[in-house]
């Protein structure tokens, strides 16, 4: 199965658990089910398996790119989140979520090498934010913005090799690690085949 997003100049697949994922309208909208998360702990056995949430991938073309959206969450549970992604292989992928953390909706990330980190960024008020996610060169990095126009620097950061970070996958994910379920809506979806002018300047 392939989803095509007439946004995207590459086609999706589903990864994970089952996302329900549809497309209407400019919106797409993905499921997560209860407990579901991508995350591997710090603290655990490194040959421990990852955990797995709904995600809806693809390979952009070569070269540097933004990706776009507004996020916006049915929030019910501690952690629930709606995420553009990124991955690089089985134990090298990174998160940009929009997540109730753990009881205030708030911009983090997640880096993962082997095992996670998991640092918090921007508190926000309500439950819909723009986040963006981009590679320049063999750097990725993360921003989001309250309106789509002035964009806050989150992080930037290396992942895998340079084949590695060449094919990386990018789109969508949904998680709700402690609650029931979480249903996330992305709209104003963009793909743009350049990266940011200037990384910490705000465009």
């Amino acid at each position: 199965m392939t989803v095509d997003l007439p946004e995207l100049p590459f086609e999706l697949r589903p990864l994970g658990p089952e996302g329900e994922w549809t497309y209407r309208d400019g919106v797409l909208t993905g499921r997560a089910g209860a407990r579901q998360d991508r995350f591997v702990p710090p603290g655990g056995d490194a040959l421990e398996p990852a955990a797995d949430a709904p995600r809806l991938l693809g390979a952009p073309p070569q070269g540097d790119f933004q990706l776009i959206a507004r996020v916006k969450v049915g929030f019910a549970a501690a952690f629930d989140a709606g995420v553009l992604y990124l991955h690089v292989g089985e134990r090298e992928w990174a998160k940009l979520c929009l997540e109730l953390s753990p009881d205030r909706p708030t911009v983090c990330t997640v880096v993962t090498r082997g095992h996670s980190d998991d640092v918090n960024s921007t508190v926000v008020e309500g439950d819909s934010f723009w986040l963006r996610l981009s590679r320049t060169g063999r750097a990725f990095a993360f921003h989001s913005s309250a309106d789509g126009e002035k964009w806050t620097f989150v992080r930037t950061f290396a992942l895998g090799d340079v084949e590695a970070t060449a094919a990386a996958s990018v789109g969508f994910m949904v998680q709700s690690p402690t609650g029931g379920g979480c249903e996330v809506a992305f709209d104003r979806i963009t793909f743009r085949p350049e990266g940011p002018a200037d990384l910490r300047g705000g465009v």
